[in-house]
């Protein structure tokens, strides 16, 4: 409801200002509420692995097929209507989402009693906020690109330091340390970090690049993204089969190498070729990669703790996740504006080399994963 609010300011906005307020923040803030309940639930209501990645495969289809055809269906809506009834659509489909809602059931009751750590959650985004704001300073003014890291680091000390003097005494805090006291969820939200960083970095640099340098309006990009669909959809759809034939480690990695080689397949064909067709294979290559890997590392991480801890690690894991899509989208688009070579060109192929950097430290955190991990009751095993 709070993202349906949202669209509706957005579609009813006088100007740039409120659609920034509507889209940006109430959009961003209904995802955050509504994505770590499916988690919860798939988790609770499914016991085993398998079943599982089954599961958690199909939401990752579900979900790049919307991320996907999101941009083509809001362009195709644009191009033939208007912006504003793009934004209609989405409170349309929000509405029927609110109704199926009403037939689920939450397998344990909530705690209304519950206390909300207000404090923590407002030092933790002010943190976050400001370590991706340095980022995006970097291009502009080195200075406050240090000011701003430094200032994003001091806060999140801030807050961990609040964390634990709330559970010396007692208390709940937003966020319990011991989450962060298995590795095998430790090394799995690293990967999942990395696995959405080169999502939406890919996403962002491919798609300013057609619009930017080859002058493809908004829909023509949404129609080539089509590769990387099929290939991520294909590939989650298979989840529940690579789960039973392989360990969730092996698929992780797979899926690293498999992306890593797409977008070195995306660089070596789009070079001096202008055609459409020349981004299918490496696109199809990195949705395949990705899709091979969302599902193992969100089922490694869940997996990982008991029921009565569920929604603390969904919530970790949806935020690990958002940053790692906010730093995508932002290391990428400073390494495009930050003017450090010659063409416009080497930079798109810069930025796309800094996301297979990045895939490769997700390999490597793939690599450490144990091959068989412990279950989800076993003692946490401590660094």
């Amino acid at each position: 409801m709070v993202y349906g609010i949202g669209a509706l300011l957005s579609a009813a906005a006088p100007g740039l200002g409120v659609l920034i307020l509507g889209n940006s923040i109430l959009e961003g803030v209904g995802t955050a509420l509504l994505i770590p309940p499916v988690y919860i639930l798939t988790t609770l209501l499914l016991t085993d692995l398998t079943s599982r990645a089954r599961a958690f495969g199909v939401i990752s289809a579900a979900g790049g097929v919307g991320g996907a055809s999101g941009p083509l269906i809001g362009g195709l809506i644009t191009d033939a209507i208007s912006w504003r009834a793009a934004f209609v659509f989405q409170t349309l489909v929000i509405a029927v989402i609110v109704w199926l809602a009403r037939r689920v059931h939450d397998p344990l009751p909530p705690d209304p009693t519950r206390p909300f750590d207000t404090g923590g959650a407002i030092l933790s985004a002010v943190g976050l906020v400001l370590v991706v704001m340095g980022i995006l300073a970097a291009d502009n003014n080195g200075w406050l690109m240090l000011a701003l890291l430094v200032a994003g680091a001091l806060v999140l000390a801030w807050f961990f330091r609040s964390v634990r003097a709330k559970e010396r005494a007692g208390q709940e805090p937003l966020l319990s340390t011991s989450l962060f006291r298995n590795r095998t969820s430790n090394l799995g939200l690293v990967t999942q970090n990395a696995q959405w960083l080169l999502l939406m970095g890919v996403s962002f640099v491919v798609a300013a690049y057609l619009q930017v340098v080859r002058g493809y309006d908004a829909i023509q990009p949404g129609v080539i993204f089509t590769a990387a669909t099929v290939g991520l959809l294909a590939s989650s759809l298979g989840a529940e089969r690579f789960a039973r034939r392989r360990p969730q480690r092996t698929l992780i990695m797979a899926g690293f190498l498999v992306t890593i080689a797409g977008i070195g397949v995306l660089l070596a064909m789009v070079t001096g070729n202008p055609g459409v067709w020349a981004f299918a294979p490496g696109l199809l290559l990195i949705g395949l990669g990705l899709g091979l890997m969302l599902t193992p590392s969100v089922n490694i991480v869940q997996s990982s703790f008991p029921e009565e801890r569920q929604g603390e690690i969904s919530g970790l894991s949806r935020s690990i996740s958002n940053l790692g899509s906010s730093l995508g989208t932002a290391i990428a688009g400073t390494i495009l504006v930050a003017g450090i070579t010659a063409t416009p060109e080497r930079a798109y192929g810069l930025a796309m080399i800094a996301l297979a950097a990045v895939g490769l430290v997700g390999l490597a955190a793939s690599a450490l994963l144990p091959r068989t991990p412990a279950p989800a009751d076993a003692p946490a095993p401590r660094r």
